[in-house]
């Protein structure tokens, strides 16, 4: 069996071990509807984990995606609601969902365009570069609405359906997004030229610089891919939400980093793969849902999770050595 095989097949066991304690000690954990519920709450952390997986690749680390999911569902709902505060000033422009979608797209493509040339072009830790924009991000949602959420009418019932609605009253709607978004970035990490660019890059940076990659173009095009992602993990939220919390989204980067790191990213680049950063994601839902409904108090579940990932991280060192 080899690497990637043995890998995902550790995953897989993990997952099967953590359904049948939560099966077991909590009651209708894994019932058809519960596993449903569970679905649609790990499709944002799993869609970030995606975009993280990328910018883990090429050795770079992206802090900022809790603000932006917040500042994301944020200018969507603005652009959509219209209504009147107390001292008869308009709130929010009115748009059509379409618009709207774009405009946050749009707004996420910037803050991943400034990612990738600071990181790129200058040198620029990602650390500090991303810590930077997390508080530009999480400054400019709270200035929406003087930092006061903002509810979604029920006449936009598309961009609800986004985040609430089922298909055939089934499978939910981000469960849906999540596939093809994994289905997607997993063809082009493993299937095209630009995917082998970002484990080149990754493994070493300098040698696929003379090599004849264009280091600078992969940087930015991941960047701006993993702020799109973010975008879409927003807009699901805000659905979810039934409108914007300027205040969301806190904790989100470390739970996608903790999805990638699970199934197998490693930290220091040239190592990952969506499906294992599926399975993680998959394996962090499971903990936080069966934790919750166990009654475990928050702290111990704090405690748990950093035991997860600092398990995670450990066996990524061993394996390396």
């Amino acid at each position: 069996m080899n690497a990637f095989l043995r890998q995902q097949f550790t995953l897989l066991v993990a997952t099967a071990i953590l359904l049948a304690i939560f099966g077991t000690f909590v009651p209708n954990f894994t019932s058809t509807s519960n596993l449903l519920d569970l679905a649609q709450q790990i499709g944002v952390n799993s869609i970030l984990a995606f975009g993280m997986t990328l910018v883990i690749l090429i050795g770079g680390i992206d802090l900022s995606v809790g603000a932006l999911v917040a500042l994301v569902g944020t200018v969507t709902t603005y652009c959509m609601v219209n209504t009147t505060a107390p001292d008869g000033s308009a709130i929010g422009l009115g748009w059509n969902v379409f618009p709207a979608m774009l405009a946050g797209l749009a707004v996420a493509s910037l803050f991943g365009l400034f990612h990738g040339v600071a990181v790129s072009r200058t040198q620029m830790p990602a650390f500090i570069v991303t810590l930077g924009t997390m508080l530009v991000a999480r400054g400019l949602a709270l200035r929406f609405n003087e930092g006061r959420p903002l509810s979604l009418p029920g006449s936009q019932e598309t961009f609800l359906f986004i985040g609430n609605g089922r298909l055939f009253d089934t499978i939910p709607m981000p469960v849906l997004i999540l596939l093809s978004v994994y289905l997607l970035t997993a063809a082009m990490l493993h299937f095209t030229v630009f995917g082998r660019h970002l484990y080149a890059i990754g493994d070493n940076r300098l040698a696929a610089l003379y090599s004849g990659i264009p280091v600078s173009r992969c940087e930015i095009t991941v960047y701006i891919l993993a702020a799109l992602l973010t975008a879409t993990a927003g807009m699901i939220h805000a659905s979810q939400l039934y409108g914007a919390e300027p205040a969301s989204g806190q904790g989100f980067e470390l739970n996608a980093i903790a999805a990638a790191v699970v199934g197998g990213a490693s930290l220091k680049g040239g190592r990952g793969t969506m499906t294992g950063t599926l399975l993680g994601a998959i394996i962090i839902g499971i903990l936080d849902k069966g934790l919750n409904q166990a009654g475990v108090h928050f702290s111990l579940q704090y405690m748990i999770k950093g035991g997860v990932i600092l398990a995670a991280v450990w066996w990524d060192a061993r394996r390396r050595r």
